[in-house]
């Protein structure tokens, strides 16, 4: 398969970006979309055609048994991966700097180059690496910790396809961009979408091993768990919850942080934030329910609040759900996160987005009930 590009989502944020009315937001929207996505969609179209010819063996990989862990944004999903990934021996992540290199070719050479620096320049440009991190990335950590070299979510890795739902961080035309209702779209449009994703982890998987599995992590993919299944039958899912009247405000709080930088007035920041409190209700349910429609299809959940107070006795607990054996290594290993704090520094409220929780349980309602929202203590296991 080749290089994928949804040309119409290109086409729509084009027209999207000149119709803007905020100056700095329009020219930054058109010069990315004009320049750099061209040049870089190009090169990234090229480098993916060359895997083909410089590694023949890529053709004998195959996706088997892949773990995805949705669920709604703030809920864990990012804890709960990195404690996973540390099981190198069972499970294949993205690493950052791998979505921004979807070409089994780039991965090779920065590898190659992640080397040299060590070996040669003695960890030269990895400091170099570090100051940028820093720089792009410090001011969100508290929020959100995020490295070059840490795992990530595999959505990003199709940013330049124009198809990953990263793109509503940037330009959040709630209504007019959809990358989140992927069981609504043409049967033609989903298959196209996942074979390439499937191309991406099959050069992931030659890379880290073709006999791991791989361990995906996309609270943005919570809309399109039916799809997941509908494409990968053989599939695994991890499904986060956490009490909805913490995890929403958070994700708003996240998003509002940066469509602000863009200049975009109140008004408009609380139009497109209504949008996605009203997906989230969706998010929430659809991983759930879809799971319960597909008993042939081994599953776990996690809660947030189990997974913050024994994150090692939850590794554990997803390990047998899911029917994958743990070596003592692993187990020990796991085993000490119990021992640590897992918490952050980022701060919100309902009140600050004018929420309400009679609002929240109104619409969530009998999952309030089945998770025990309302209860200081964790909800029994057989009730997840």
């Amino acid at each position: 398969m080749l290089f994928y590009f949804d040309v119409g989502n290109y086409l729509t944020m084009i027209r999207l970006a000149w119709g803007e009315k905020t100056p700095l937001a329009r020219y930054y929207y058109l010069a990315v979309l004009c320049l750099a996505v061209p040049v870089v969609s190009t090169f990234h179209a090229i480098c993916f055609a060359l895997d083909w010819v410089l590694f023949p063996g890529l053709r004998k990989v195959e996706v088997k048994e892949p773990v995805f862990m949705v669920g709604h944004a703030r809920s864990g999903t990012t804890l709960t991966h990195r404690l996973l990934s540390q099981d190198e021996g069972r499970f294949s992540s993205f690493l950052l700097y791998e979505c921004y290199f979807p070409s089994l070719l780039q991965k090779k050479v920065i590898r190659a180059g992640i080397e040299f620096d060590r070996v040669v320049l003695r960890g030269l440009l990895g400091k170099l690496a570090q100051v940028f991190e820093k720089w792009r990335y410090g001011k969100f950590r508290h929020m959100h910790a995020m490295g070059l070299t840490v795992p990530e979510e595999d959505d990003i890795a199709l940013y330049y396809s124009m198809a990953s739902g990263f793109w509503i961080t940037k330009m959040p035309y709630m209504g007019d961009l959809d990358f989140y209702n992927m069981n609504d779209w043409p049967e033609a449009k989903r298959r196209r979408y996942n074979d390439m994703y499937r191309e991406l982890v099959r050069r992931q998987l030659y890379l880290n091993g073709p006999d791991k599995i791989h361990l995906a992590k996309n609270p943005l993919w919570a809309g399109r768990v039916e799809s997941l299944v509908e494409a990968f039958p053989d599939a695994k899912f991890i499904i986060n919850i956490r009490d909805p009247r913490e995890n929403i405000p958070s994700l708003l709080k996240l998003l509002r942080s940066s469509w602000k930088q863009l200049g975009w007035d109140e008004a408009r920041q609380q139009r497109s934030l209504a949008v996605m409190v009203e997906q989230s209700w969706h998010s929430i349910r659809h991983p759930i329910e879809t799971l319960d429609a597909h008993p042939e299809t081994r599953g776990a959940i996690v809660d947030y609040r189990e997974l913050t107070s024994d994150p090692g006795g939850t590794i554990e607990r997803i390990y047998r759900d899911l029917g994958l054996p743990m070596t003592d290594g692993f187990r020990e290993q796991i085993g000490k996160e119990s021992k640590r704090k897992h918490a952050t520094s980022h701060t919100y409220s309902l009140e600050e987005f004018g929420l309400e929780g009679e609002v929240i349980r109104e619409n969530l309602g009998d999952l309030f009930e089945r998770f025990k929202w309302d209860s200081e203590d964790p909800p029994p296991e057989a009730a997840a």
